[in-house]
Formats: C-alpha cells, structure tokens, sequence
C-alpha cells in the first residue's frame, strides 16, 4: 500500500468572510415587496424556536401580520398561514403552544380567524 502524501490531500483554506464579491450588507427587498418588521425580541423568539413543530413558522406569521397592521393584535387566517407554509391544524397546535409558553393570548372564535395578542417576555439574563 502506498503512503499518503500529504502535500497531495492538503485543501486550499478560502476564507469566506472575506471575499471581495461578497456584498457588505444583506439583501433588501424590492420596492413594493413585504418584508418582516423587526425588532423582534430575542427572548421572544428563542422561546418560540425552542417549541415543537411549527411553532417558530407560526411566530414569525404573528409578527408579520403584527408588521402589516402595525398593531400587536392581529389576525392569523389559514391564507396567512399558507403564505408560510402552514395547514390551519398546524397553525391551531402552534397556536396552543405558543399560547402555553405565554408568548401569545388567544381568542378563538367559530368559523373566524383567532385573533392572536402578542405578549411581552420579561427578558432572562
């Protein structure tokens, strides 16, 4: 068996923060695009990313929905789900956790859109 040369296996090290065609800053979106509006607490959303399922697909549809109306009660209808990859039975699971981790208030109403209340988290430092 031959020896391995190591000159042979060696990789080129490229460092990829600092690329000169890397652009500088992130993408912005088009004029007349939707974007979400930020800030979002970290807290708040740490919270929501460590719940199961589409809870963090849920979040960031409330905090859409809160951008677009400039309120933080807002409704989720199933179309607004389906803009974020969600059927309505896992927007309703999503909503109940979110609701139990104390992140969001719920009114449910039949055969309407919950209307969802973003609660503030006491940052944990």
């Amino acid at each position: 068996m031959p020896a391995i040369d190591p000159k042979r296996v060696q990789f080129e090290r490229r460092d990829v923060f600092q690329s000169s065609s890397a652009p500088s800053k992130p993408p912005r979106p088009k004029h007349g695009a939707k974007f979400l509006r930020g800030p979002i607490p970290l807290d708040w959303l740490s919270r929501a990313a460590a719940l199961p399922g589409r809870s963090l697909h849920v979040a960031i549809a409330v905090w859409f929905m809160a951008g677009l109306k400039k309120t933080s009660v807002v409704p989720v209808s199933n179309i607004t789900g389906l803009q974020f990859g969600l059927d309505r039975n896992a927007k309703y699971r999503a909503l109940e956790w979110l609701e139990g981790a104390d992140l969001i208030s719920v009114e449910r109403r039949i055969g309407r859109a919950p209307i969802v209340t973003i609660r503030d988290v006491p940052s944990e430092k």
